[in-house]
């Protein structure tokens, strides 16, 4: 491609071929979605379509993530916007005859929001999606990710266009710069600042990375940006080697993500056929290409220098800084790193301005932030809002509150390296600075709701375990530190630990984070302090009373029952699979068999007994 107007031309024809059809229907082809069995809807869709005549009648989109994991498989038909949610491949010949040939949505199968009587509701009014805002996630669910066609139908590589016929190097930074466009792989730096420094710095080679090694637990905003539109990756760090003099970029994307690995393939492959990559884009001389470096599941190779010494063919170590990777990076070259969903934003920042981009979010924070909401929540998904808006929105008005009845507890931002919220800090405006006053951090996105039936003790244990597993043992504060801590979480679950033992454990936690090499070891004890400044007196019942409050804890639990609810059917007896259950000769009033009784050197704290019991007579303490 060597001119705006063959583009111009593409964007055009792409458009007539969409409006030859009468309907869409977009099936989601994400990760969550495709476990489901959406593909298999796909498969039945096209038979059913053929079946009934509509094939040339109605396009079949195999989109990326809607967003709203927890109702997948999903499948929208438009125009009208029909939001089919949790499909079955028996659902499929009924929404085809009963919809696309007849003209009747099939309100059952709708998601419940979306129905109002006769009218369907737009799903910019449901409560899962009215408060979002799409900028990095515009195009996830409403194009096919496999087709170049339909991402420059929407205004695709417009703003490479743009840089390399309108603006000089200085002007993209300068633009990037006034956005306040700040790093959204955790540490919030300034993405054109970071761009300036680089530019900086001469050499006779640079180098643009895109982190998309995302390994934090919960997390899966990197992985969907890049399963449902991969080329707005490429086109950004076309733009991002333009503005530094790079002409060589690298992804490092994670091999666990085998959807996002084979998009990102089919779309440097198109991009290169189209001369998109490769030489004299639009016929401007400036040469830009991009290789695919798959990562082996290595957490701390999120870290940027760990990163680019697995990129050249090493151990994924982190280097002490400075130097820093601006001046010398990949392969000792000046180099730039930012992650998948930094890099989606700056395509609509060149096209709308920065201005634009710098009206949304809040003073020093700018901008929209995804986050993947899981946990105890009732709408798990991937949601995309301003930055600013409160814990309380997002768990209770788009997350649909806590499920069961139960209450909110804490919600875990950051990941292992982030800390908790607790419902005090519910209406805290959610962004870079406010989440560190509190003693969290933002991270790359991960959003773990907790209720009143989790234990923080546990939780702290929880990602120790994970940080212990992924340090890469170059420094001895992270590789000794992390596992002498985990001891000690491990014999404080157990009920082995004393006060002495939470004294040592602070003391190791600070040693680790003034002392270790990288940001994995320095931010490993942030769930432990978090978790010890809100909710110390879970640590101390632990330790000094030997109890779990919140019953998580096997080795602090214990059942029991109550004689006197007891009416001796013995159905727990019969399903304990330890045989620690036996009867008594103890018969409560009003009954005429003897109760039963749990033997607790025998029990293995399963809860089958009180699962089994219909008469609440066995209770967890």
């Amino acid at each position: 491609m060597k001119t705006l107007e063959e583009l111009a031309a593409l964007k055009a024809k792409a458009i007539e071929a969409k409006a030859k059809f009468k309907r869409r229907v977009h099936v989601c082809g994400g990760t969550g979605c495709t476990s489901s069995g959406s593909m298999k809807l796909i498969t039945r869709l096209e038979e059913e379509l053929k079946a009934n005549g509509l094939e040339n009648d109605v396009e079949i989109v195999k989109t990326g993530c809607f967003g709203l994991c927890e109702r997948g498989p999903i499948v929208i038909i438009h125009p009208e916007n029909a939001f089919y949610s949790k499909v079955k491949e028996e659902d499929i010949a009924r929404i085809v005859k009963e919809h696309l040939v007849e003209g009747n949505p099939v309100k059952d199968l709708l998601y419940e929001e979306t129905v109002q009587g006769d009218h369907i509701l737009p799903l910019e009014e449901t409560s899962f999606y009215k408060k979002q805002q799409r900028v990095a996630l515009r195009n996830c669910g409403e194009i096919s990710p496999e087709h170049i066609d339909e991402y420059i139908g929407r205004g695709g590589y417009e703003a490479l266009g743009k840089v390399l016929t309108t603006m000089t190097p200085e002007q993209v930074i300068q633009t990037m710069l006034d956005s306040g466009l700040r790093g959204r792989g955790g540490a919030g730096f300034p993405t054109g600042l970071k761009w300036k420094f680089a530019a900086g710095n001469k050499a006779d080679q640079k180098y643009v990375c895109c982190n998309a090694d995302e390994g934090d637990p919960g997390a899966f905003m990197d992985r969907s940006v890049l399963e449902g539109d991969p080329h707005v990756v490429l086109e950004a760090m076309a733009i991002a080697g333009y503005a530094i003099g790079a002409t060589q970029g690298y992804i490092y994307v994670r091999a666990e993500y085998p959807i996002a690995v084979e998009r990102l393939e089919i779309a440097i492959k198109q991009a290169r056929e189209l001369g998109i990559l490769g030489d004299d884009i639009f016929g401007t001389g400036f040469k830009f290409d991009i290789d695919l470096r798959l990562g082996a599941g290595a957490f701390v190779c999120g870290e940027e220098t760990a990163l680019m010494t697995s990129i050249e063919g090493n151990r994924g170590e982190p280097r002490p800084r400075p130097p820093f990777p601006a001046l010398k990076g990949l392969f000792q070259k000046p180099t730039i790193l930012n992650n998948v969903e930094t890099l989606a934003n700056i395509p609509q920042i060149i096209l709308k301005g920065a201005a634009w981009f710098a009206a949304m979010g809040t003073e020093k924070s700018k901008g929209t932030k995804v986050f993947a909401l899981g946990g105890k929540i009732k709408n798990t998904g991937l949601v995309e809002i301003p930055m600013g808006t409160t814990l309380r929105e997002i768990v209770e008005e788009i997350g649909g509150g806590i499920p069961n009845g139960k209450k909110f507890k804490a919600a875990q931002t950051g990941g292992p390296s982030g800390g908790c919220i607790t419902s005090e800090n519910l209406d805290v405006p959610i962004d870079y600075d406010n989440l560190i006053k509190i003693g969290s951090m933002m991270g790359s996105g991960g959003l773990i709701v907790m209720d009143e039936t989790s234990c923080m003790v546990d939780i702290a244990k929880f990602f120790l375990e994970f940080t212990v597993d992924e340090s890469c043992g170059k420094c001895t504060p992270c590789r000794v530190g992390t596992k002498r801590m985990l001891e000690i979480l491990t014999k404080i679950t157990k009920g082995q630990a004393t006060m002495a033992d939470l004294d040592k454990l602070e003391e190791l936690c600070e040693h680790l984070k003034h002392n270790s090499l990288c940001a994995l070891g320095q931010t490993a004890p942030n769930p432990i302090v978090s978790t010890l400044k809100h909710f110390r007196d879970e640590y101390i019942a632990h330790i000094v009373e030997k109890r779990c409050p919140a019953g998580v804890c096997k080795d602090l639990l214990k059942f029991t029952i109550d004689k006197d609810k007891c009416i001796g059917c013995g159905l727990c007896a019969r399903n304990c699979p330890a045989n620690a259950i036996a009867r008594t000769s103890y018969i409560a009033p009003g009954h005429k068999l003897a109760s039963f009784e749990v033997d607790q050197t025998k029990c293995v704290k399963c809860g089958v007994c009180m699962q089994n019991c219909k008469f609440k007579a066995i209770a967890k303490k």
